[in-house]
C-alpha cells in the first residue's frame, strides 16, 4: 500500500507495534506547544525516534482539535512539485494544478481547528515552508506538527529537539552483581526511560531469553555509550544478538568505533554517528548482502520477491541468490517485512540512503539497476493496459496500486536519465486505465504535461500523451482542454502509424464532446472510433466506446437506445468479473431505467454497480452511483436517504473533479433535485442529513446504500426524535392505512417482504402504538403522513 497516499479517517493515527521507551520530557515540551503554538517542528538526527515521539504526542493531545488529526508522510516523496497534491490527497481534496492546489488546501483548512502532521519533511523543506506560510496565515485554528532533520525556518516556528537516548552512567565494578533483588530488578528493567531499557526490549525480543543484568549491564551501557543513544543504531545492534554473543557485539563495535574511545556522545555530530552505526551495520553484511542492500536503494516504496530478482540479480548476484540474499538482509533488520503483507518488504529511509550513496560509487552498476526498475515497471504497467479489462482486473489493479511509489519512481528515473524521454512517454501512456480507475487524474496529468516538455513536435510519443491527457481532462470535466489534446493528437497519431492512439482519440472524443453537450458531433467521433476499433478488434477501447454511446444515448434522452448499447458492452464482456466498465454500462442502464419510470430495476442495476465501483476503489463511479441511488430515493419520497447520499457523493465529487464530468445538463438535474429534497426536509434538515452522509466512513455509506437503508446509524450526541418517521416509513404507512399486506406493500414497492415487516417494526417503536388498526385510524393531515412525492428532476429530451 501506498503510504503516502493513505487517507486516514479524522483523528486515526497509526497504531505503534512495539514499545515506547522514554521522552517523558519531550511530550511534556511538545504537550504545551501544541496547545499555544501554530507550527511546531520535531527536529533531531535521523533515526533518532521523531516519527514516533510526534505520533504519541499527537495521539494525546487530539483532543484539542475538534476537526481530528490529518497524518502526510512525505518520506516515499520525492517530487516537491507533488507535496500540494499529496497532502490534499490526505485531506481528501480534490486534485488541482500545484499553485491552485496549494490554495485549495488553505480554503479548506480554513475555518478548521485542525493538527496537520507532515513527517519527514527535510528532503523537501523549501516545498514544505511554502505550503506552511499560507496556511499559518489565514487558516489560524489550524496547528502543525512537523518532523525534520532541519527546521523549516517559517516564522512562528517552534522547534522542539529530540536528542539521543539518555545514557547512564556505569557502575563502579561488576561486584555490584552481588546486590540485593530490589537492584536486580532495576538492572533488568535496564533503567527508566533510557538507551539501556530501549536495548533490553529489543534484544529480548530478537534474542528470547536475553536479558540485562547486573552482570551484563556495564558491558550494555558501554555498548550504548557507544552508539550515541541514537534508538535506530540500538535496534539495529540488538538484532545482531541472533548470531554474536554480547561480549562478541561489543568488541566488534569497539574496533569500529575506534574514534568514540574518549566516551564524549558529542565528539561527533549525530548524522556521522548514526552513519557510523549504519556503516557497521553494512560491515556486518557479506559481499553479496552489501551488493543487494546497495541495489534495493532504487525502490521507493516496498517490494516483493519478484520485484527484487527482477531489479537486483545481475553480475555477481544470481537470481537464484536473491532469496537466501535478502534473507540475510531480514535477520538483521536492514529489510523489514511490511504489516499489511508479509510477503512484501521495506527498508528505513535512512537505510535506502545510505545504500544509495553505496551504489552511486558504482555507476555502471546504478545505471543497469535504474534501467531495470524502468522495464520492470513498464512491463507491469503496460501488462495492465493491455489487460485492463480482463477477468482479473481487480487483483491486477490492486497490485497496480501497491506500486504507486515506484511508479513515481520509474518516470522519475526515466526523466532523469539522458534519453529515457520516450520510456517515460510510454510508461506514462501505459499508465491510462490506472490514472482512471485510481481517481489521481490530476498526478496523471502532472506527469503526462512534465513529459510532454520532452516532445514539442510531432511524434508518437507526443501523440499518446496528447491522447491520454485529453482523456483525464475529460474525466476531470475540463472539457475544453480535453477536446483540445484529442483533437490534436488524432492527426499526429495517423501520421506517424499509431493506429490505436488514433482511434481511442476519437472514442474519447466522443466522450469529452458528449460531457460539453455537444451531441451530433460526438456521436461522428463515436462512428469513426467504432469502424477503426473494429478494423484492429481492440477488445478494450470497444467495450469502452460502448461506455461512451451508451452516455451519449443517455444524454440525448434515447433511452431505448442507451440501454441497447450498453446491454451490447455487457455481452462483449461475457462473464467475466471485469467490474470497472461493467460498472459504468449498469449505471448509464440504471440511469436510463430511471427515465423511463422503471425504478425497482433502476434501482438493482445502480445498487450492483456501486458494489463493483466501490470494491475497485474507483471513486468517480462510485460518486455516479450514489447520485443516481439520490435521485431514486427521491422519487420514492425518502428524502431524508436522498440527502445523505448526496452528501455522500460530493465529498467523492470533492476529491475527484466537477460533478458528473461538467455535463450541464446533468449538473441541472442535480440541482433540481437539491432543491426538491430541501422543499420536503426544510433547508436546515437536509444541509444536517447531507453533512451527516459527507462525513460517514465511505465502506459504511456504501454498505447502507446497497442494502436500500433510509438512516444513517446514530452518532454519539445526535439522536433522531422518537415521532419522526423516514420517507420510506411514511410511505409504508400510507400503504399500510390503504388496507395493503405486506407481501403486497413488498410487491408494489420491488423490496422484499422482510423488509416491510423491519419497517413496521420501526414505525411501530416510534410511533408507539403495536397493531396496524391504530396506525390506520391515527394518520391524518397533521399526523406524521405521507405527502405527495416532491417533483423529481425530468429526464433529458431527445
Amino acid at each position: 500500500m501506498t503510504r503516502g497516499l493513505i487517507r486516514r479517517d479524522p483523528g486515526e493515527l497509526p497504531a505503534e507495534v512495539t514499545g515506547f521507551v522514554g521522552r517523558q520530557r519531550e511530550l511534556a515540551v511538545l504537550d504545551g506547544l501544541l496547545g499555544t503554538a501554530r507550527l511546531v517542528t520535531v527536529t533531531g538526527p535521523g533515526g533518532v525516534g521523531k516519527t514516533r515521539v510526534a505520533l504519541r504526542a499527537a495521539a494525546k493531545g487530539r483532543g484539542q482539535f475538534a476537526d481530528g488529526v490529518c497524518l502526510a508522510e512525505l518520506g516515499e516523496l520525492h517530487d516537491p512539485d507533488l507535496l500540494p497534491h499529496t497532502v490534499a490527497t490526505c485531506l481528501g481534496l480534490p486534485g488541482q494544478e500545484a499553485g491552485s492546489q496549494a490554495d485549495a488546501i488553505v480554503d479548506y483548512l480554513r475555518g478548521r481547528q485542525l493538527l496537520l502532521i507532515l513527517d519527514s519533511c527535510e528532503h523537501l523543506i523549501g516545498a514544505c515552508a511554502k505550503l506552511a506560510e499560507p496556511v499559518l496565515r489565514y487558516a489560524a485554528q489550524v496547528t502543525i506538527l512537523a518532523t525534520s532533520r532541519q527546521p523549516m525556518n517559517v516564522p512562528g516556528e517552534h522547534c522542539c529537539p529530540v536528542p539521543p537516548l539518555p545514557v547512564p552512567e556505569p557502575e563502579p565494578s561488576r561486584a555490584s552483581a552481588s546486590r540485593g533483588s530490589a537492584s536486580r530488578a532495576s538492572a533488568g528493567q535496564g533503567g527508566r526511560g533510557d538507551a539501556v531499557e530501549l536495548f533490553a526490549q529489543r534484544a529480548a525480543a530478537a534474542s528470547p531469553g536475553f536479558a540485562v543484568t547486573p552482570a551484563n549491564r556495564r558491558e550494555v551501557i558501554w555498548l550504548c555509550g557507544r552508539l550515541d543513544g541514537i534508538p535506530l543504531a540500538i535496534e539495529l545492534a540488538a538484532v545482531q544478538l541472533r548470531t554474536l554473543t554480547l561480549s562478541q557485539l561489543s568488541s566488534r563495535l569497539e574496533h569500529r568505533f575506534g574514534l568514540l574511545t574518549s566516551g564524549r556522545r558529542g565528539a561527533l555530530p549525530h548524522q556521522q554517528t548514526l552513519r557510523a552505526t549504519t556503516q557497521w551495520s553494512y560491515d556486518l553484511c557479506s559481499a553479496e548482502e552489501q551488493l543487494l542492500w546497495a541495489r534495493l536503494s532504487v525502490f521507493a516504496g516496498s517490494f516483493d520477491l519478484a520485484a527484487a530478482e527482477a531489479l537486483c540479480a545481475g553480475g555477481p548476484l544470481a537470481r537464484e541468490d536473491i532469496l537466501p540474499t535478502l534473507i540475510g538482509l531480514v535477520d538483521k533488520s536492514v529489510v523489514l517485512r511490511t504489516e499489511e503483507d508479509a510477503e512484501r518488504y521495506w527498508v528505513l529511509d535512512t537505510i535506502r540512503e545510505f545504500g544509495a550513496e553505496q551504489l552511486a560509487r558504482l555507476p555502471a552498476d546504478a545505471d543497469a539497476t535504474q534501467d531495470r526498475h524502468i522495464a520492470y515497471f513498464r512491463a507491469l504497467a503496460g501488462e495492465f493496459s493491455r489487460h485492463a479489462k480482463d477477468d482479473d482486473q481487480l487483483q491486477r489493479y490492486h497490485l497496480l496500486r501497491r506500486e504507486h511509489p515506484d511508479l513515481r519512481a520509474a518516470l522519475g528515473y526515466a526523466l532523469d536519465r539522458p534519453g529515457r524521454a520516450g520510456e517515460a512517454a510510454r510508461l506514462a501512456a501505459d499508465l491510462r486505465a490506472y490514472w482512471e480507475i485510481s481517481g489521481l487524474l490530476r498526478e496523471g496529468k502532472h506527469w503526462l504535461t512534465k513529459i510532454l516538455l520532452r516532445f514539442s513536435g510531432p511524434s508518437p510519443e507526443r501523440a499518446w500523451l496528447l491522447m491520454t491527457r485529453g482523456v483525464l481532462s475529460a474525466l476531470q470535466g475540463e472539457l475544453g482542454q480535453a477536446v483540445a489534446d484529442l483533437e490534436l493528437s488524432i492527426p499526429m497519431a495517423q501520421q506517424h502509424g499509431e493506429v490505436l492512439a488514433c482511434a481511442l482519440g476519437h472514442a474519447y472524443l466522443c466522450l469529452a464532446l458528449t460531457f460539453a453537450g455537444r451531441h451530433a458531433e460526438a456521436a461522428a467521433a463515436g462512428d469513426v472510433a467504432a469502424e477503426r476499433l473494429r478494423a484492429i478488434d481492440d477488445f478494450n477501447g470497444l467495450v469502452a466506446l460502448d461506455v461512451h454511446l451508451g452516455y451519449l444515448h443517455l444524454m440525448s434522452g434515447e433511452f431505448d437506445l442507451a440501454i441497447e448499447r450498453c446491454e451490447l458492452g455487457l455481452r462483449r464482456l461475457g462473464e467475466t468479473q471485469e467490474r470497472w466498465a461493467r460498472g459504468y454500462l449498469q449505471i448509464i442502464i440504471a440511469r436510463a431505467l430511471f427515465f423511463q419510470g422503471k425504478y425497482a430495476e433502476s434501482a438493482a442495476a445502480a445498487r450492483g454497480s456501486l458494489e463493483k465501483k466501490h470494491e475497485l476503489g474507483d471513486i468517480v463511479g462510485t460518486a455516479y452511483c450514489l447520485e443516481a441511488l439520490a435521485m431514486l430515493a427521491l422519487r420514492q419520497q425518502r428524502c431524508e436517504r436522498a440527502a445523505w447520499l448526496m452528501g455522500a457523493a460530493d465529498t467523492l465529487w470533492d476529491r475527484a473533479g466537477r460533478r458528473l464530468g461538467g455535463t450541464s445538463l446533468m449538473e441541472e438535474l442535480h440541482r433540481q433535485a437539491v432543491k426538491a429534497a430541501q422543499d420536503a426536509l426544510g433547508e436546515k434538515c437536509y444541509a444536517a442529513l447531507f453533512r451527516d452522509g459527507a462525513g460517514r466512513p465511505l465502506d459504511l455509506v456504501v454498505t447502507l446504500a446497497v442494502t436500500d437503508a433510509d438512516e444513517l446509524p446514530a452518532t454519539p450526541g445526535r439522536q433522531r426524535p422518537a415521532g419522526l418517521l423516514t420517507g420510506r416509513e411514511r410511505q409504508i404507512a400510507a400503504l399500510v392505512g390503504e388496507g395493503m399486506s405486506n407481501r403486497d406493500i413488498a410487491r408494489q414497492l420491488g423490496i422484499s417482504k422482510r423488509t416491510v415487516d423491519a419497517h413496521l417494526e420501526h414505525i411501530f417503536g416510534k410511533l408507539g402504538i403495536s397493531s396496524r388498526v391504530q396506525l390506520a385510524t391515527g394518520l391524518s393531515p397533521t399526523a406524521p403522513s405521507p405527502e405527495r412525492p416532491p417533483p423529481p428532476p425530468g429526464p433529458p429530451g431527445p
